[in-house]
């Protein structure tokens, strides 16, 4: 969920770059921005991939969808379209892009909303889904309560959240007994600023959460659910399911 900048309209970066891809074949990467790392790329054609070309904890998590689906922050509309098609489920996806939604609705996608996640509440579903660092819209520790209390409220009785994500404290320096020390006046190591940019034009910047497991799982009984590790990926990531107790 990105921060707007009330002194000017941000850019849909996300959905100029998709748009290009499919119309064009323009595979122009999209770059990101951090005050704490060297630039980054996104390869647009990644947020086009099949189910065959996606990771392992993508995967694990589309088998694992079930019922009526709710995709947060769908992109071009992968998951969508194979949950769609290969599962036969009602999904329902949602990005706050614009032009990702309209490409979504060009490549067959049913049922595609532009929407924050945090004010849609049209109905209830038996999967909410959050993928491609999936707690990063939660943007900080301290938004972990509202983002429980508002999944709780739509999620059926037997409903299912799946969400990815990484634990970068592999970024940090061990101590010499192996452990590492987290300055607590410096904030949660996860908590970072991100801003992206596309063929010159920068978007605003926005908070972006990367969430280690033992805090997910912390947080979500605090707020009622359970907390599983479904799978670890290659690289710190793993693939989380909660249901509400």
């Amino acid at each position: 969920m990105k921060k707007q900048d009330k002194n000017k309209q941000d850019i849909d970066v996300f959905g100029k770059a998709i748009f290009a891809y499919h119309h064009h074949q323009d595979e122009t990467d999209i770059i990101v921005h951090s005050p704490d790392f060297d630039d980054d790329i996104i390869p647009v054609s990644v947020l086009f991939r099949n189910y065959e070309e996606m990771p392992a904890l993508e995967k694990e998590a589309l088998n694992k969808s079930y019922g009526k689906v709710l995709d947060v922050g769908c992109g071009a509309g992968s998951h969508t379209l194979y949950l769609q098609q290969q599962k036969d489920l009602d999904v329902t996806g949602i990005d706050i892009s614009k032009g990702a939604i309209e490409i979504c609705k060009l490549r067959g996608c049913k049922n595609v909303k532009v929407q924050d996640y945090f004010n849609w509440n049209a109905e209830k579903y038996d999967t909410l889904l959050f993928m491609m660092n999936g707690t990063g819209i939660i943007e900080k520790l301290s938004n972990l309560d509202r983002f429980f209390e508002h999944s709780k409220a739509l999620m059926t009785t037997n409903g299912q959240l799946l969400i990815d994500s990484s634990d970068l404290s592999y970024l940090l320096d061990p101590d010499e007994d192996g452990g590492i020390w987290v300055d607590p006046d410096q904030g949660y190591y996860g908590e970072l600023e991100f801003s992206i940019s596309y063929k010159g034009e920068t978007a605003n910047k926005f908070n972006w959460l990367y969430l280690d497991f033992p805090s997910l799982e912390l947080a979500a009984n605090k707020n009622g659910f359970s907390c599983e590790l479904i799978k670890k990926g290659d690289h710190y990531d793993y693939l989380a399911k909660l249901k509400v107790l």
